[in-house]
Parts: C-alpha cells; structure tokens; sequence
C-alpha cells in the first residue's frame, strides 16, 4: 500500500509539475505576472513566496494551476488570488484596471503560446522519457502477429473458438483492422468494443469471439494469444507436491523431448503435458551435462468451458524478459522517442474518437484510483515500466488538456480562436459562466470515472 501511495504522488506531481512548469516559464517570457503556481487545486495546504509568486501545494491533488494577472474568469475555479480580499469572481460588474503585464494586454500569439505551453511540455516529457529508456533499456522488439499458443485458462466466456488456433497462425485484422505486431495485436483486443468480433487470420476463415464487457476479462483475452518466442524449454522452478516434484524434476532441468518427440521451444513442452491429463509422459531433460529419463503424470484440471487440461506444477521463463531488445543511439534513442510518442498520441486521439462514435465503451474510462493501482503495480515491476506508464500518462494528459471543454487548455485556446475570429474577445462574464459550465463538467467527467474505478476493484 505504502509503494501504491508514493508511486502515485510521484506520478501525479511529476506530470501536474511538468504541466504547470510550461504555462509559468512561458509566462514568465512574456513578462506575465504570476501570482501563483500551486500543484492541486482548492485551500493551500503548504506553500512559500519568492518574488511576486507564491508556490503552494493545494489540497486536491487532481490537477494544478498558474495564477496569471488578468484572467479573472479562473479565480473561483483555481483558488483565486493569493491575496484574502480578491472578489473579482464575485464582483464581475467591477474588474480591476488592467495592466501591462496582465495577459489580456498580450498579443495573441503570445497568449495562445502560453495556454499551449502546458500541452507540449507534456508531450516533450513523454518524448525525453521514451528516448532515454530506449538508450538505457533499449527498445523491445515485438514479435510477428503469429499465434505461439491459445492459454484456453485465461479465454473468457464468448471467446473459446480462439483455441482452434493452431501454432503459427498469423492474425492480419480485427474488427476489420489491420495488424502490425504482436503489440498491436494486444492493445486491440484489450480496447476492443464489448459484443462480437471478427479476427482474420491468414489463408483461413475468420475467428469470431464475443468480446466481455468487464477490462479485466478484455485483458484476459489479451493475453490468452501468445507470441511465437523462441523461448527453451528450462525448468524455472518446481512446485512442491506436484506432479513435476513427485517425478524427481528439478530446478534449471532443460527438456529436450516429451512422449519421444522432440521439443524446441517451451510452448511446445506446454501443449505436450497440456494435452496428457492423467496420462503417464516421458520427460527427456538435460541436467548437469547428462541426460534422465522422468516419467510425469499431469494432473487433471478442468477449465471452466469444461475443457480438461494437463498440469504439472513448474514455472517456465519470462517470455517479456526474453523478448530481443535492440540498443539504441542517441540518434536511434530520439526516433524511437518522437515515434513513441506520436503512437500514443494517436492511440489516445482513437479511443477519444472511439468514445464519441460509440465504438469504445464508457466504462474504459478511468480515473484517479486506477492510476494509483497501475502506479503501484509499475513502480513494484521497475524503473523501466515505472518510466513507461509515466510518459504514456503523459501523452493522454496532453491529449485530454486539448479538448475544447472550458477550464482545459483546449477551452482557452476556443476563447482565444472565438478573439481571433470577431476582433474582441469574450466578454468576463461569458467567459466566467463557460468556465464554470466546464467544471462541471469535468467534476462530472471526474465522478463518472471515479465510478468505474471502483466498479473495477469490486470485480464488475
């Protein structure tokens, strides 16, 4: 819990950090005044002031904002002023005199700049953080979209006729789309709309599943194909008291043939015990230079589309660790950075895209408590997933700050668009009743998703 709590502080303060820091360093350039910068938004938890700014860490930390002189509209949304006597917010028929260093006195150019700035700091985090871990990582390099294996175990209801698969099938679409990789693969089953779905595969007929309403059963579905890796067949580890451990397999013990065929790969040793319920298999492994005979009976599991599957109790390799990873240059570091970055901002702009259309469901949508759950989750996998989830959450803010929803970064940027057109720009009062209309929408947005998050740690 306590890794979960810090992941997602360091999460959502980098980010809301990263954020704010480009509006204020470009305001400052346009010699704005800014009477604040506060992570979070609401009463002021802690801050301190240097020169004309007060920095502060507010109470709700869903969010942050920078203060600048002349944008009366966002006091009672932000916090206000730092001074106890604004009323700006509730005295619009009696502005304050403007100045020059207010933001309405700058050109428009200028301000759009400034609103935009928050968007492309995002984006460039993302970018600086993709490029640095493919120098230091390197990059992953995704498989072929061809079938290695079905884990029937992990096929939800609606989607067993994926186990007609056979080893080496290649996957060309689905729902009409095509495919890539093996990663591309994934995240389309993962996002795919609930209800049918049609999976072309090469030089057959198309595989139809149903695809389950819950994310954690999609994820399932995700996962059940696996990857062609080639992948040897050595015994990680050996479960007590089962099968594997009753026959005398050991630890590091490498199979080479099962039933006396012979095996290349781990997936291949799998389908062997897989398909052996109950039934005695001759295991020839190589352990200490030499090769031993044991003879394994897989014990009898049923899965629940009734289907009996053979177990033995042994953990093989990783296959994400022995995934190929190709080291990059810098030169090579900063493409992968601008290529991984736009990848997510176009997967970011499809799901958007496929909320308004009805092609994604409502329930994808998530909020505060699932990122602290993935945080958590990424920040126990390591430095690398922890880096990863971080720029992609990066991009989708960037994203998600663009809409033209007033309040976002999208909606001053309408405002200003609105300016451009008409020669003048919104009146305070229409501007501080759209601002308002967008926080509630927002705080509605926010309620919808706070839902479904717990809907998901409660299994539906």
């Amino acid at each position: 819990m306590l890794i979960t709590i810090l992941a997602t502080a360091v999460v959502l303060g980098v980010l809301i950090f990263v954020h704010e820091l480009g509006h204020f360093m470009t305001a400052k350039w346009a010699d704005i005044e800014v009477p604040r910068f506060s992570i979070g938004f609401g009463p002021k938890v802690i801050g301190f002031k240097r020169g004309e700014t007060e920095y502060v860490i507010s109470l709700l930390p869903l969010g942050g904002y920078v203060k600048m002189a002349g944008m009366e509209e966002m006091e009672g949304i932000e916090g206000g002023s730092s001074e106890a006597g604004s009323t700006a917010a509730s005295t619009p028929a009696a502005p304050r005199a403007g100045g020059p260093r207010d933001f309405e006195s700058k050109s428009l150019p200028a301000r759009a700049l400034v609103i935009s700035a928050g968007v492309l700091m995002n984006l460039l985090f993302a970018f600086v953080t993709f490029s640095v871990v493919g120098m230091i990582w390197g990059v992953r390099v995704a498989p072929e979209p061809v079938v290695g294996g079905v884990r029937e175990d992990l096929l939800p209801i609606g989607a067993e006729s994926l186990a007609t698969l056979e080893p080496g099938t290649r996957i060309v679409t689905v729902g009409g789309r095509e495919i890539g990789d093996f990663t591309d693969l994934q995240l389309q089953l993962s996002a795919a709309r609930p209800g049918p779905l049609e999976i072309g595969v090469e030089g057959g007929a198309p595989i139809r599943v149903q695809v389950p309403e819950t994310d954690s059963a999609r994820a399932a579905l995700a996962l059940s194909i696996e990857p062609v890796f080639a992948i040897e067949a050595r015994v990680i580890s050996v479960v007590a008291g089962e099968p594997a451990a009753q026959a005398g397999m050991e630890d590091g013990d490498l199979v080479v043939a099962a039933a006396g065929r012979p095996v290349e790969r781990w997936q291949s040793f799998v389908s062997a015990i897989e398909a052996s319920p109950g039934l005695p298999v001759v295991l020839t492994v190589e352990r200490d230079g030499a090769r031993v005979d044991v003879t394994v009976v897989p014990r009898a599991d049923t899965l629940p589309n009734g289907r009996v599957y053979g177990r033995i109790g042994v953990q093989g390799p990783s296959q994400r660790l022995t995934m190929p990873r190709e080291r990059q240059g810098v030169l090579s570091a900063v493409g992968f950075g601008v290529t991984e970055t736009w990848r997510w901002v176009r997967l970011t702009l499809e799901f958007l895209g496929g909320m308004f259309s009805g092609r994604q469901s409502a329930r994808d949508i998530g909020g505060p408590l699932l990122i602290g759950q993935i945080s958590g989750e990424v920040a126990r996998a390591g430095a690398e997933a922890f880096l990863n989830f971080m720029a992609l959450l990066s991009v989708n803010l960037a994203v998600l700050n663009l809409l033209p929803i007033p309040v976002l970064d999208g909606g001053h940027l309408v405002f200003l668009l609105i300016e451009g057109v008409r020669g003048r720009a919104l009146s305070l009062q229409q501007r501080m009743r759209l601002t308002q209309v967008g926080m509630v929408l927002i705080l509605a947005l926010m309620a919808f998703a706070i839902g479904n998050d717990v809907l998901r740690l409660i299994g539906r």
